[in-house]
């Protein structure tokens, strides 16, 4: 629920404030151009700063007949107001010479229609008060988004740990709003700031000096040039010199500098008054600059990308809000009348689509099913089987669709006796993997007439064959047969490409065979992505990691499986055939590029990309790979790039395990802890470790690792993960 209140905040924030945001960005990204224009005028003097008072008006009075004021502003123009020809002129100057530089910069016609609508929508004092409160809420915008950036990364020491792509908007929301945080919480305050001023809620304390006439006296008369004030004054301290108006020795120099405010007798140079600026006078000072970018090319752009970022945050946080699952689905069947019944917790509405093949393939094969969300967990009378498919939001906690279920299962015990499953959707990357869908097991475990079907299997990054895996063993147990759909999900793939067949190698004991292909369309893969082939029209999408062990040739790595309908497609290729496939881009499990030492953990068909990243490894980094197999003989298939990338220094040790060897079983995880300094060196080192292959197998390493971290480097294996020492492509 507390996820809830700061999600329904930042979307109410959002709502009421929208257009006065959009408006206030879009002009503010106009505004931020004037700065620049302004700063790149040519009227700065190399070296000027460092002149004194004295020297600049020595040089100033010399030039003109008379001057009555001398100004430098946040640019480092210096200005002065003097008679020329009988008028009052103010220009640019050159401090060291005196010579005319140019007119004042006049504010130019599109610049003043932005500012009066970025101050008060032409609406005066209501407008002013209307873009003041949407700066507030700006700041309340600010701050809820952290902390439901915080909840989603999983804790406020992962804020900018990396982000998990789920959709464009979700991605791009989370990324652009962490890079302008600052910019908008400073855009943002001080535009409430300017805003209190101007109300005068808060008080614009002045500078205000009082002379004593009766101590003022004339002699001895000095010349101005040897002031001590003057002389220890660098011009980069000024910001106006105002000239007294007559020669009387009651008329007297006014000096505002950066930090304070002089009055000066003209005649002796004898300090008259002297005030430092109120912290509210500095503070406003501050508070413009910042949110103009007045004198700084480099904040002025920054102010203006702040800017952009609102309408583009506004943007994708709306189809955030619109794409997420509405409690409204539609069922063939009414609740009181299934026997399925499968419920979804998910937070962007991807979980759904994956619940949604489930329930049209369940009913397809006879079966009343009811689909629903986890918060509408109620009394079901005729449930048989209990299908719950949920994501896991920020630390381990129930995503948007689920953050009343708990509370309902104890609300509604059922009457009848039913079996349950419970399948967690996430992303290794963040911490916390799928705890929600084991603390959804827990919790309905612990129901009276229930009974677990099967354990918690978990699906990583929404992987269609992982999901598709645990329907083929649930329904082989329920005795059902269903065929899933692929959800159309959004990825980052290249154009079709057609690949010939160079060769193909096989081992039949393992029905596992190697293929090496020859992309003749000119796609650039990486070894780590992934191969989308379709094995027949309207078949589903089969995906393979691939090695890549030259400029043009891969290699895929498959076992051939019965009743496999792409598998059996791809052992009958011959060599020189061709085959039509996909490149898609796998970034989360390419090779890390910074680290000195790199473990590679693989069991069977997992080598594939390995084969290709060991191949790559032309500078001969430190490479270990372990590789689990059922016989001795299954290393046959690989034994030839093994013995040759040892052979070249390209892979540093290679480790096996055979489950089938030996009396005692051996697999990988056995080896961890067998080399567990190796791993911890490793982990320490900021080296990586890759896992290629089971999902069993993933789990079991996870946990050696996890209990590695937790008994010798005292941190969870989620910091490794998020500073991306741990990447997993697993099926």
């Amino acid at each position: 629920m507390v996820i809830s209140v700061w999600r329904y905040s930042h979307l109410l924030f959002a709502i009421i404030s929208s257009i006065f945001l959009l408006i206030a960005s879009i002009t503010g990204i106009i505004l931020s151009v004037e700065p620049i224009t302004k700063k790149v005028a040519p009227y700065s003097v190399s070296g000027a700063d460092e002149l004194s008072l004295a020297e600049t008006i020595k040089t100033l009075n010399k030039t003109y007949e008379e001057v009555l004021a001398i100004s430098r502003d946040r640019n480092g123009f210096v200005s002065i107001t003097a008679i020329v020809g009988g008028k009052n002129e103010t220009f640019y100057v050159d401090p060291f010479t005196g010579e005319k530089l140019g007119n004042l910069i006049q504010k130019k016609p599109l610049f003043q229609f932005a500012t009066n609508l970025h101050r008060s929508l032409f609406l005066k004092s209501t407008g002013r008060f209307l873009i003041g409160m949407a700066s507030f809420l700006l700041i309340l915008i600010s701050i809820s988004g952290i902390i439901l950036i915080a909840k989603r990364q999983g804790g406020y020491k992962h804020f900018f740990a990396s982000v998990v792509r789920e959709n464009f908007s979700q991605y791009h929301h989370v990324i652009y709003a962490r890079l302008s945080l600052i910019p908008l919480l400073i855009i943002a305050l001080t535009g409430v700031y300017l805003s209190l001023l101007r109300f005068n809620i808060i008080p614009d304390t002045q500078v205000s000096l009082q002379v004593d006439f009766n101590t003022i006296h004339d002699e001895p008369q000095q010349e101005f040039t040897a002031f001590p004030i003057f002389k220890k004054t660098a011009l980069s301290e000024l910001r106006t010199l105002e000239y007294p108006f007559s020669e009387f020795v009651e008329d007297y120099y006014i000096i505002r500098l950066k930090d304070k405010e002089i009055y000066l007798n003209q005649v002796t140079g004898e300090i008259l008054a002297e005030e430092n600026y109120p912290i509210i006078q500095v503070m406003s000072s501050w508070a413009t600059v910042l949110h103009t970018g007045d004198g700084s090319i480099i904040w002025s752009i920054i102010l203006g990308l702040g800017s952009l970022a609102i309408p583009f945050l506004t943007v994708t946080g709306f189809i955030i809000y619109f794409k997420r699952p509405k409690t409204k689905i539609k069922n063939k069947y009414k609740k009181k009348d299934s026997d399925h019944l499968i419920l979804v917790g998910t937070e962007g509405g991807t979980t759904l689509q994956f619940a949604q093949e489930l329930h049209k393939q369940l009913i397809a094969v006879g079966k009343k099913s009811y689909l629903g969300l986890m918060n509408q967990y109620s009394y079901f009378q005729k449930m048989e089987h209990l299908i719950v498919i949920t994501a896991t939001y920020g630390q381990g906690e129930a995503p948007a669709s689920a953050e009343k279920f708990m509370h309902l299962l104890k609300k509604h015990p059922q009457q009848k006796a039913f079996k349950f499953s419970v399948i967690g959707f996430g992303s290794t990357a963040y911490p916390n993997f799928c705890q929600f869908a084991y603390e959804t097991q827990k919790a309905l475990n612990t129901l009276e007439k229930s009974t677990e079907y099967q354990k918690v299997f978990t699906v990583n990054d929404q992987s269609f064959e992982s999901f598709a895996n645990w329907t083929n063993a649930w329904s082989k147990q329920a005795g059902l047969t269903l065929h899933l759909e692929k959800p159309t999900l959004p990825t980052k793939s290249q154009p079709a490409s057609t690949f010939k067949i160079l060769k193909k190698v096989e081992i039949s004991e393992d029905d596992t065979f190697l293929l090496s292909l020859k992309d003749l369309n000119g796609a650039k893969p990486v070894s780590g992505d992934l191969l989308s082939i379709i094995p027949a029209k309207g078949a589903h999408e089969r995906l393979y990691s691939i090695g890549k062990l030259n400029s043009d040739t891969l290699v895929i790595s498959i076992r051939r499986h019965e009743y496999g309908l792409c598998s059996n497609y791809l052992h009958q290729l011959k060599e020189k055939e061709e085959l039509t496939a996909t490149v898609v881009q796998n970034r989360n499990f390419h090779f890390p590029k910074n680290a000195k030492k790199t473990i590679l953990i693989a069991t069977g068909t997992g080598i594939g990309p390995f084969l290709g990243m060991i191949d790559e490894n032309t500078k001969k980094k430190e490479i270990h790979l372990y590789w689990g197999a059922r016989t001795t003989n299954s290393f046959n298939l690989y034994k030839e790039h093994i013995n040759r990338a040892l052979e070249f220094g390209k892979l540093t040790n290679f480790k096996t395990a055979y489950s089938r060897n030996q009396t005692k079983k051996n697999y990988v995880q056995h080896l961890i802890k067998k080399d567990e300094k190796l791993f911890l060196e490793t982990l320490n080192d900021k080296g990586c470790i890759m896992i290629c292959g089971s999902i069993a197998m993933q789990k079991e390493v996870i946990k050696e690792l996890q209990q590695l971290c937790i008994d010798h480097l005292e941190k969870d294996l989620s910091y490794y993960q998020n500073r991306k020492q741990i990447k997993m492509d697993c099926y």
